[in-house]
């Protein structure tokens, strides 16, 4: 029997498929070796599970409690400036002395003025007009009263034929001229009274006028600006200096609108500054809007944060987290076991065989050393809380040293 030989092809190809399925010297079908062959010393802790109080957390800027602009209520040259930057001052402390040679001479002219009239009209000692007891008033009645007694005198004697008719006349006449000048006297008291209310009210415009050459502090508070030097002529309405009042200060929050119904006044504000980490200053909100805005749908607080040390300065810019009255529960684990790379939060979960299971986490509030997990984590879960920059997914993890 004759036999023929095999194509080429069909001794060829089972050569093929040995060498395909050999593949330990291809180094791009090369399998990785698992991550379970290695081992990491991570200490552990359970998340839990608890309520906790809400925060609503927003932003703004400290101000002053008060500013003034002070400024001169005369004109004249400034003389004095007890004043710095700086100062601290309390109300009515002086902040600006103007000259006062001048407005002081008009202060004693109006009060001699005013004691002139108050002696003529018999006001010495601060007592008060009566017109009856004014001198002038008192004799002119004196002489009518008497004027009139002579001529009911002289009526009853013309009547019985005693006196003549040209003295009774007289007597007549009299007793008209006095009691004019009885009425003429009250008349012109009362007007003299009205002078001296007169002469009383430049006596007191001329005493205040004195008191403005001493320019004072509108409040307890820091002298922010000194505007003018010795020297210079100020006018009345010309700034002199800047007083600012930083014990209280205040902060306006813009709080979304979804918040509302958790804002009231009277809550606990915290705040946080970047000069002082670390630290929380408490304040109290005062002010809620009625309304909210029509652009941003959010509404404006005012909070006001206690300062006597002085620490906080008008300005800064405050981080704040406003308290919600209710508690709502939070999956917590320790702040050591969240672990931060380009803005994505995960989580080492230790399963009941040893290894490491990598969860992308979403976090929430932090409460004293926790940090609230609101996906990725569920209560019980096992997590790695140190050495998590050396854990990787399928890392087995063993206790800690």
């Amino acid at each position: 029997m004759v036999r023929f030989p095999r194509p080429l092809w069909l001794l060829v190809i089972p050569a093929l498929l040995v060498a395909g399925c050999d593949t330990t010297s291809d180094p791009e079908v090369e399998t990785a070796k698992p991550e379970g062959g290695r081992t990491v010393a991570a200490a552990t802790a359970v998340a839990v599970e608890r309520p906790i109080s809400r925060f609503v957390t927003v932003s703004g800027t400290l101000s002053a409690q008060e500013q003034a602009d002070v400024a001169a209520e005369i004109s004249g040259r400034i003389v004095a400036t007890p004043v710095e930057r700086g100062t601290r001052v309390s109300a009515g402390a002086a902040l600006v002395q103007i000259a006062d040679a001048e407005v002081r001479a008009q202060a004693d002219e109006a009060a001699a003025n005013a004691a002139q009239i108050e002696a003529r009209l018999g006001l010495a000692g601060g007592a008060t007009f009566e017109i009856d007891r004014v001198p002038e008033v008192a004799n002119a009645r004196a002489s009518a009263e008497l004027a009139e007694v002579e001529f009911d005198r002289a009526k009853m004697l013309v009547e019985k034929k005693l006196l003549p008719q040209a003295d009774f006349d007289r007597s007549r006449a009299q007793a008209d001229v006095a009691r004019r000048q009885s009425d003429i006297a009250r008349n012109g008291a009362e007007q003299q009274y009205q002078s001296l209310l007169a002469a009383r009210a430049r006596m007191t415009l001329a005493r205040k006028a004195l008191a403005d050459t001493v320019v004072r502090a509108p409040f307890d508070g820091v002298v922010d600006q000194r505007l003018v030097s010795v020297g210079d002529y100020a006018v009345r309405g010309t700034k002199v200096a800047s007083v600012m009042r930083i014990t209280p200060l205040r902060v306006e929050l813009t709080v979304p609108g979804q918040y509302i119904s958790t804002i009231a006044v009277g809550r606990s504000v915290s705040l946080e500054v970047d000069a002082y980490p670390g630290r929380t200053f408490t304040g109290l909100i005062r002010y809620v809007s009625p309304a909210v805005q029509t652009d941003s749908r959010a509404l404006i607080i005012e909070a006001v944060v206690p300062n006597q040390t002085g620490e906080l300065k008008p300005g800064q810019f405050a981080r704040a987290r406003i308290e919600q009255a209710s508690q709502t529960p939070a999956v917590l684990v320790p702040g050591s076991a969240v672990r931060t790379d380009s803005d994505t939060a995960r989580v080492y979960v230790v399963s009941p065989t040893g290894s490491a299971e990598e969860r992308i986490v979403t976090t929430g509030q932090t409460v004293e050393g926790l940090i609230e997990i609101t996906t990725g984590v569920k209560a019980g879960d096992v997590v790695a809380t140190s050495n998590v920059a050396q854990i990787a997914d399928g890392v087995r993890i063993t206790g800690a040293k």
